[in-house]
């Protein structure tokens, strides 16, 4: 969760394509942003390393306002994808 955070506070659009699931990655360049502030991690539920699945909630700050989600991630081949995101 933190580096894709960082992917979208630094602009690496390339690390947010390979860190998606490739059956729910969008076909279409991920967009990253400006004025990202820092991230605050809420809960995490699962995801430790004998987990293949898990969840992460968390509130990303920033100057055009703070973005709260739920998102679900998947271990594959040793390592976590992006699955899919509940904004709360």
């Amino acid at each position: 969760m933190r580096s894709r955070y960082s992917a979208f506070a630094t602009g690496n659009a390339e690390h947010l394509f390979r860190t998606w699931h490739p059956r729910t990655r969008p076909a279409v360049p991920i967009e990253t942003g400006d004025g990202w502030l820092g991230l605050e991690v809420v809960d995490v539920v699962a995801g430790d390393e004998g987990d293949s699945t898990g969840v992460v909630e968390f509130v990303a700050h920033n100057t055009d306002g703070d973005l709260r989600e739920r998102s679900r991630f998947e271990k594959r081949g040793g390592r976590w994808f992006y699955l899919d995101a509940e904004s709360r």
